[in-house]
């Protein structure tokens, strides 16, 4: 903890975990990034100990949800569910990563560093979500699986992207400059807009509302489905705050998402011809059959 009357930042070594915090007390403190983590005498790299968090608190909040709702898939219909998402998106994230930049991909090809080095959110929802579908179809469940796993999805979102902002410069999901008052300086003399913060509150302010979904009525896989609609939504209008390469108009990121409007337009279809805002919640399309342009969760 530090006390004093202004805050400003710095960059030290990516790979450095030096004491983060400099400055005479009552006056001025100096956050370095990366703002490494103090465990007694030991600095720890923030990124993972916040990803572990996330997925901690993903994981106790899909198991309160399940608890507290029931679910009517059966035991081995979820956990291949579960199995198949992990996979799917363990590999998801890291081939997106590729087309973020395809001309430095083909340059580092050979190199299994690069290759599996980095990782992206959206990949790693998408590679889950068509993941989970395949093993729906070999295990011959029919029903969604995904709808208490969209809460849980959004508060691991929320806490990790702590873990990319406290990272700074070395994490690449940072914003572009802006004169706005809450810049920051991430170590290269840039006030940036720091996105990994607005992130963090959007997919907070998510995590709510999917609970409030949850809570009425609601046809089966709608609830995921906003989630993911809501989520790749955002990404496809914050990464413009961001310094991608862009392939046309958009980045490999923001291509991804639109395709994934595209995945949902049946979905999107049918809640604008019930005039809601989103996911229906009337009770005949709680009971009514799936129709064949809704994909599932």
């Amino acid at each position: 903890m530090f006390v004093g009357h202004h805050v400003s930042f710095a960059s030290s070594d990516p790979s450095d975990c030096a004491p983060h915090l400099s400055g005479a007390p009552e006056k001025e403190a100096t956050i370095h990034f990366p703002f490494c983590l103090r465990f007694g005498p030991f600095h720890v790299h923030p990124h993972l100990p916040f990803e572990i968090l996330a997925y901690i608190a993903g994981f106790l909040t899909y198991l309160r949800l399940r608890r507290s709702r029931g679910d009517s898939v059966s035991d081995p219909s979820r956990w291949a569910a579960i199995t198949a998402a992990v996979a799917g998106a363990a590999i998801g994230s890291r081939v997106l990563y590729w087309f973020e930049d395809p001309v430095l991909t083909f340059a580092h090809w050979p190199d299994p560093v690069y290759l599996l080095g980095g990782k992206t959110i959206v990949g790693a929802l998408i590679g889950g979500l068509f993941a989970v579908e395949w093993a729906k179809r070999r295990v011959g469940e029919t029903r969604s699986t995904g709808d208490l796993f969209a809460a849980p999805l959004a508060l691991g979102i929320a806490i990790g992207r702590i873990g990319c902002f406290l990272t700074g410069l070395s994490d690449h999901t940072f914003g572009i400059a802006t004169s706005l008052p809450w810049g920051i300086d991430f170590g290269d003399g840039i006030r940036r807009h720091p996105t990994q913060l607005y992130e963090s509150l959007f997919a907070l302010a998510l995590f709510f509302f999917l609970l409030h979904l949850l809570d009425r009525l609601h046809r089966n896989g709608d609830v995921f489905k906003a989630f993911m609609l809501a989520y790749l939504g955002w990404r496809l209008a914050i990464d413009f705050l961001k310094p991608e390469i862009r392939l046309g108009i958009f980045s490999g990121i923001q291509w991804a998402c639109a395709a994934m409007f595209l995945y949902y337009a049946g979905d999107i279809r049918r809640w604008l011809r019930r005039n809601a805002p989103g996911p229906s919640l009337e009770i005949e399309t709680l009971q009514a059959a799936p129709s064949r342009d809704a994909r599932k969760a």
